[in-house]
This record gives C-alpha cells, structure tokens and sequence, in this order.
C-alpha cells in the first residue's frame, strides 16, 4: 500500500509577505524624491514671497528706528585747540507711540504689512556739566547749540518734525551722514542754549510710516515708553523688556520705565557719539505663522502620511489575501504627494485652512474611489477613508499648535502604534 504525500505549490520569493513588504518599503523611501521637490518648491514660493514684501515695504518705509533727541554743543579742546563736540542726553524722557495697522501693501498674490506711527516725545534736560573734562566756560560755544535725531527712516516721515524747547521753536532737518553706518541724522538750526534759563522742558512729535518693527533707545536718565498698536501679534525684544503688557485680539499696550543704572552707557559723551542701538527696545509686528511656513510645515510630515498610508494598504492586503501590484502603490505615493501641491497652490489665493482642507478632501475621496477598484469591496476603502481622514486632521491639529505639538504628536504616534500592533497580530509572517 502506498501512501501519497501531497506537497504544496513552492510559493515564489517574490510573491511573499517579505518580498512584498521590501518592495513598498523601497516605493516609499523612492517617493522620497518627488516630496523633496515639493518641500523645494515651498521654500522657493516663500523666498519669492520674502522678495516682494522687503521691495514693497522699502518703498512704504523700513523698520522704525529712533535714538534722541541729542543736545549738541560745541567747544575748543584747551590742549589741542580742535574744536570738538559734546552730546547730553535728556534728564527725564517720556514717549507715548501709537502704531496703526493699515491695509497690507498688495503685490500679485504676496501682501506686506506696514503700519503708521505716531510717536510723542516730552522731558528736559539738565545743564550741561563741562567741568569733568576740564574745559573752560569761555571755550564752550552755547550759541551754536542743537538738537540731534539719530534714525534710519527719514524717507518715510509723515510731516515735518519741529521741536518746542523752553521758549524757543526748533525746526529739524536732514543732515549728510559723516559715518559709513546706516543711521541717518535730523538736526535743528543754531540756538542760544543759554537763552533758555534753565526752562530746558521739551516735547516734540514724529510720525512715521514703517514695517517690522519699531526700535528705540532709552538715553532719558529716566526714560517711560508707552506703545500702543491695533496688531495683536507683538513680539517684545530688544535690550530691555516692558514692565506691563496688555495682549487683546483688537490689539496690544505695553510700557517700559528704563533708568540709567539699567544700562551701561553714560549720560553724556565728548567727540564722538556712540552707536547705541544694541541697548535699545523693540516691538516686532509680526505674522506668527505665515501660510508658507504652515506648508512647510505639513511637508515635513509627508514621510509619515506614506509610510502609515502603505502600512493600512499592506495590512488590508496580508489580512484580505488581496494582491496589490506595486503599480498601484505608485499611483497611491503619487497622489498623496499632490496632496501638498494643491495645498501650497489653493493657499496662495485662499487660507491655509481652507486649502488644508480642498486639498485634503480631493486626496483622501480620489485614493478612497481608486481603492474600490483595487479591493474589490466597500468595507476596506471605506476604512481608508476613514483612516486618511483622522490621520490629516491629526497632522493638521499639530500644525496649528506650537507649544504642545511635540506632546500631541507624540501621544499619536503612540496610539498608531498600537493600532499597527494590534492589527498585524495574526499576519503569517512566515509566508
């Protein structure tokens, strides 16, 4: 009696769970490449973007930047005989600024946010004390006294800019730069200090149009600074930081109170002037997160969406007996790669959130129709359906959030995780 032993069909390499998961593997790693030329794309289109906004804004007006008002007089050096001058800086220095968002510039697609200023100056100064440098009172020219403005956006002042001090009206103008840096000057004509009769009380105003930011130096022995602005987004930098802030979504108030002892530079000097725009205080207007940094963003995230988007296909596969050509898993990279695409293209004329979701949508419905034809039944692609759009609204929460992004993000990668694990439990591996 003979007993037949029935062998089973030798099952091919190729066509084993092993092969084929090394072969969606080195698919994901190769769609790699066309994700890199969209994350090129969105660093280009910003670039573009930068491009446009700093040639818009120049033409509006730059960063606002002020350093004054100066007390300028001149004297003789009793050794050398050089004529020289001396600078004092006030004794008391209060600022209100009032910073109003206007219509962003628009240029094409890209818009530059520029504001106005409105920046009102009083204090006073003391006299100016001669006797620590030892020069004689008879060397000292007080008729040729004046004031100086030190700023690096005279071409975008608003009105003319004249100064009311003690009993006297002074009238600024611009001056020729005597140094190769980027700061511009405005000065008074010639005045008596000595006219003034200790009544050394001014105030003045300055308006300017301007973009960025708005940066200035405290040289008041005390100075107070009050800005105020309709632009609920400030960033505070700068040397010092405001004592008081106020952030509300029609805008923002902050105050500063700076005394000498606060900073390391004196009160006056003799010869030169000093650039000291590395001790003053700063409100940036900024945009948080721009949308090209959103799209940037959510590239950096692509890896993921097609690595978990093939492990959904593969599991359905192993667990279905379902043979999925490669072909078809290139149709599936490729259309989650125009998912970005769409997104940076749709956000240039409409919001982030917007696209996010058009985008989103297309994808997720066109590989949700693609994968009916593939497995042959409702119930899988409707899983994937599923399973894209929890997996888009799970990227796109991360995105919006800054400080606990990493938590989020973290806690999901986890849960997903676990739902790989529980899923791939009863694949036979080994076939």
């Amino acid at each position: 009696m003979e007993t037949q032993f029935q062998q089973e069909p030798k099952v091919s390499f190729f066509q084993t769970t092993t092969a084929k998961m090394i072969m969606v593997g080195i698919l994901t790693l190769v769609l790699i490449i066309p994700l890199a030329l969209v994350q090129e794309l969105i660093v280009e289109r910003s670039q573009r973007q930068k491009e446009v906004i700093t040639e818009t804004t120049s033409k509006w007006g730059n960063s606002v930047y002020f350093y004054g008002p100066i007390l300028k007089v001149p004297y003789k050096d009793p050794l050398s005989g050089a004529n020289n001058y001396a600078y004092f800086f006030p004794e008391t220095l209060n600022n209100k600024t009032e910073v109003t968002m206007v219509k962003p510039l628009e240029r094409s697609i890209y818009k530059s946010n520029v504001f106005t200023t409105k920046m009102q100056f009083d204090g006073n100064y003391t006299t100016p004390n001669f006797a620590s440098k030892g020069i004689p009172a008879e060397n000292i020219y007080w008729n040729r006294a004046k004031i100086l403005i030190r700023t690096t956006n005279l071409k975008s002042l608003k009105d003319e800019v004249k100064m009311k001090i003690g009993n006297q009206n002074l009238a600024f103008e611009s001056v020729a730069n005597s140094t190769n840096d980027s700061i511009e000057s405005l000065e008074t004509n010639y005045f008596d200090y000595k006219t003034l009769e200790n009544n050394t009380k001014f105030n003045f105003t300055i308006s300017f149009n301007g973009s960025k930011q708005v940066k200035m130096v405290p040289i008041g022995k005390t100075t107070d600074a009050k800005v105020t602005s309709n632009w609920n987004s400030p960033n505070f930098n700068g040397n010092f930081s405001p004592i008081s802030r106020e952030i509300k979504d029609n805008g923002f108030e902050a105050n500063w109170k700076i005394l000498h002892f606060n900073r390391p530079f004196a009160q006056n000097y003799f010869e030169v002037l000093p650039e000291l725009g590395k001790y003053a205080f700063a409100v940036d207007f900024i945009t948080p997160v721009d949308e090209y940094q959103q799209n940037e963003r959510a590239s950096k995230y692509g890896f993921l969406v097609i690595g978990l988007t093939f492990l959904i296909f593969f599991l359905i596969q192993s667990i279905s007996k379902i043979n999925i050509h490669i072909f078809q898993y290139s149709m599936i990279g490729i259309a989650l790669i125009m998912f970005y695409t769409l997104l940076i293209s749709i956000t240039e004329h409409s919001t982030f959130s917007f696209a996010y979701l058009i985008a989103g949508a297309s994808v997720i419905i066109m590989i949700s129709l693609y994968s009916i034809s593939i497995l042959k039944d409702r119930k899988f692609p409707t899983f994937i359906g599923i399973s894209l759009s929890v997996l888009y609204t799970f990227i796109y929460v991360i995105i919006q959030l800054e400080d606990y992004a990493l938590l989020v993000g973290s806690i999901g990668l986890f849960l997903i995780l676990a739902a790989v694990m529980y899923f791939s439990r009863k694949i036979e591996w080994n076939k």
